[in-house]
């Protein structure tokens, strides 16, 4: 059990930093397809990040209907955050070429 929350944090604060990189490359790009593209990048990393700390309050923390609540919305925006990350970063990678 404590393995797989170690992996889990490690996971989360990788996709953290990815997308803090990200979010500094998107708006340091001077081509807007440039910054489109590390947006959805920034996205994608933000909404798997997202579905990940949603994994963790739902399965390895006391149940309680707030957790619940806090989990789902969480998936949500995070599946939310990645399919949208995923349909501008094949917009933008097509007009990049």
């Amino acid at each position: 059990m404590f393995a797989i929350q170690a992996i889990l944090f490690t996971v989360i604060c990788v996709l953290l930093a990815l997308s803090v990189y990200f979010s500094f490359r998107a708006r340091r790009a001077g081509e807007p397809a440039q910054r489109g593209l590390y947006a959805a990048r920034m996205n994608i990393c933000m909404g798997l990040m997202l579905v990940m700390i949603a994994i963790t309050q739902l399965f390895f923390f006391n149940d309680s209907s707030f957790r619940r609540i806090f989990g789902t919305v969480l998936v949500l925006l995070g599946l939310f955050n990645f399919f949208a990350g995923v349909r501008n970063h094949g917009h933008f990678s097509r007009m990049l070429g």
